[in-house]
């Protein structure tokens, strides 16, 4: 996951509410006959993927990439906020 800002491409209202989605393998044997699962492994993540990220504003789900590009397509302005005493 990069540390640049996301802005959501579809609902276009949300950038900071967001969740990551990732992909494990488990691996497991079955019996043949019965179905029983005999042993099962470790979940290990799988590498080597762009993480798939979702909006949790409208669930739109795509590739960290176009949360990413949409953010600098679309940049917020920083505010300062000056207070006068």
């Amino acid at each position: 996951m990069q540390e640049k800002p996301y802005f959501c491409p579809n609902c276009r209202s949300n950038r900071i509410k967001f969740s990551i989605i990732s992909s494990y393998s488990q691996r497991f044997l079955k019996d043949a006959i019965t179905g029983t699962v005999q042993q099962v492994t470790e979940p290990e993540a799988i590498e080597g993927q762009e993480p798939t990220i979702q909006c949790l504003v409208c669930q739109f789900t795509g590739n960290e990439l176009r949360f990413i590009k949409q953010a600098e397509r679309e940049p917020r302005e920083s505010t300062s906020i000056n207070t006068i005493y």
